[in-house]
């Protein structure tokens, strides 16, 4: 059956439908030796489909992976600089179709899934789900009151206010702080930021949970492979379905 080619891809675990789709804007993907347009279909089963020249293999089974990423390791499954990518901590033979849902900056660690399907990424990452993070943040000295309170409620980023955050202090040391931070959106080094704004900047970040799913004791460095009922979790549990 005939579906758009950026459908097929993330279907493939290749990458997420927006992914896909940039990288047809992009001139980088073929049908039987031709450029494909956005919007252009293809049937899996007689047509033949690269990216950058590479074939395009069809993932059958489903697979997601939870890694407690440490840092320095970069949510990437390339890197052009050659620095070590999250795929690099995946045993060559599971990595097929494997590709980060969502970032995590390479100086953070903790919580990050690995999925080979693309739209799983897509209902993970896309914002109407509103996954919540939840996050253990050092940071410099203690904030007061007035400051988490700001925090809570939202501050000006990036040309607009950033979604209301739950912000619990856990520890007050004598020259920093410990956070539990829960967000419902994820922009570029969002707490980081924030932290730095209210003048306490980030010692250490790291995510323990990804909506229902904590890290638990999965070692730094070491991930396990999510059951389907804990996968089709984080997706029913926003949307209502079965």
């Amino acid at each position: 059956m005939r579906q758009r080619v950026q459908k097929l891809m993330s279907a493939a675990g290749y990458c997420s439908r927006r992914q896909a789709e940039e990288l047809l804007r992009q001139g980088r993907v073929g049908v039987n030796g031709t450029i494909a347009a956005l919007g252009d279909q293809a049937d899996p089963t007689t047509d033949l489909i690269c990216v950058d020249g590479r074939p395009l293999s069809m993932v059958t089974e489903e697979r997601v992976l939870l890694l407690n990423k440490p840092p320095g390791v970069i949510s990437s499954c390339h890197d052009p600089q050659g620095r070590r990518t999250v795929l690099d901590l995946i045993p060559s033979d599971l990595r097929r179709g494997l590709h980060p849902v969502g970032r995590l900056d390479a100086d953070s660690r903790g919580a990050l899934l690995l999925s080979n399907q693309g739209d799983l990424t897509l209902r993970l990452t896309h914002p109407r789900y509103a996954h919540s993070k939840t996050y253990k943040v050092t940071v410099t000295g203690t904030p007061d009151h007035s400051k988490l309170e700001q925090w809570r409620q939202g501050l000006e980023l990036d040309g607009s206010h950033t979604l209301p955050a739950d912000i619990r202090l856990i520890q007050s040391r004598k020259r920093n702080s410990v956070l539990e931070v829960i967000l419902r959106e994820g922009r570029n080094r969002q707490i980081r930021r924030i932290a730095s704004l209210l003048g306490h900047p980030v010692v250490d970040l790291q995510r323990i949970a990804i909506g229902g799913l904590a890290l638990g004791s999965t070692a730094e460095g070491c991930w396990r492979e999510l059951s389907r009922q804990e996968w089709r979790g984080l997706i029913t549990c926003q949307t209502g379905e079965a």
